[in-house]
């Protein structure tokens, strides 16, 4: 099958499973998400929604975040993974804010890149999220799938943006991305999943890809 063809399929399956796909991060405007999405690496979802009330009760926007000190920051998010980092980039991120955007957080991929412990898959979230641009950020479920159905190389996370971004419509981006998350979590499991099963992977994936994975 061609891989443009598998795309459409799948496409079409991911929008029947998941018709809305709310945004997994709790936050209330683009400050918050791009806090919550920065606490997000090397941590699950469910434990930066859990950490971030008490972040947001003290530091609610750039303001407030700018004037804490790191440690206190720190004791908040310290369940987080690499809480001192952390705790240290979102201090500097929001002064940087403050200082260059007047506390406001920027609809701008550049901007948004030069900011204290933002990369390109945080800025995307929050570009798609926050402000509705179009854009795919590449997770560790999304890269992992893309490889499974043999929509991407792999090789990394640039090359499987690129791969996908060329496969599907520019519209549904921001969708499609979230929707292969949820498909990651609840159906396509890293380890310990046959693919055969699967009800993309049953399909998708090549059978050599298949034996591949039930030989782990």
């Amino acid at each position: 099958m061609r891989r443009a063809d598998k795309a459409a399929r799948i496409h079409q399956q991911l929008d029947a499973l998941y018709p809305v796909v709310p945004i997994p991060l709790d936050h209330t405007d683009p400050f918050t998400l791009l806090v919550a999405v920065a606490l997000s690496a090397q941590t699950t979802d469910k434990k930066v929604n859990e950490v971030t009330p008490a972040l947001f009760a003290e530091a609610p926007d750039a303001q407030a975040m700018a004037a804490m000190d790191p440690a206190r920051v720190q004791a908040l998010i310290q369940q987080v993974g690499l809480a001192p980092t952390k705790a240290r980039h979102l201090v500097q991120l929001a002064r940087q804010l403050v200082d260059l955007h007047g506390g406001a957080v920027p609809a701008s991929f550049e901007a948004l890149e030069a900011l204290p412990g933002v990369g390109h898959k945080t800025a995307s979230v929050v570009m798609a999220q926050a402000f509705g641009v179009p854009a795919f950020p590449v997770d560790t479920h999304i890269h992992r799938l893309a490889a499974r159905w043999g929509l991407s190389s792999g090789r990394n996370v640039v090359q499987t943006e690129r791969d996908l971004k060329a496969l599907f419509p520019r519209e549904a981006w921001n969708a499609l991305h979230l929707q292969i998350i949820y498909f990651g979590r609840e159906h396509c499991p890293a380890r310990g999943h046959d693919l055969s099963t699967c009800p993309i992977c049953g399909w998708a994936a090549s059978k050599k890809r298949i034996r591949e994975e039930a030989a782990r």
